[in-house]
């Protein structure tokens, strides 16, 4: 029986991927930048302005975020705009929020 859930089992280098996925989750405040790109592609002065948060907080943030692939920039001239990767993100998010309500 251990032998068959052993080889059910991911490898431990994707365990350790999944594992800092859920750290970058682990941030209130990187969870509400996610929420408000829910609704919209936003520059960071206006998730700033929307959250009450410091341009440099939100960018610090965004950074973490874009390196775990969780949300995109898109450039128009001197100005970033920022939206969700893909629509696992939003699942992820939701699969979350549900089971914290049960």
């Amino acid at each position: 029986m251990s032998e068959i859930i052993k080889d059910n089992m991911p490898d431990t280098e994707l365990l350790f991927e999944l594992a800092d996925l859920f750290k970058v989750f682990g941030d209130s405040t990187r969870i509400r930048i996610i929420c408000a790109l829910f609704e919209a592609e936003l520059p960071v002065y206006g998730i700033s302005e929307l959250l009450g948060l410091e341009q440099s907080t939100v960018s610090h943030q965004l950074r973490i975020l874009r390196q775990n692939k969780l949300v995109k920039v898109r450039k128009d001239g001197k100005q970033s705009f920022y939206s969700l990767s893909d629509e696992h993100v939003r699942k992820i998010f939701d699969m979350g929020l549900s089971h914290i309500m049960e």
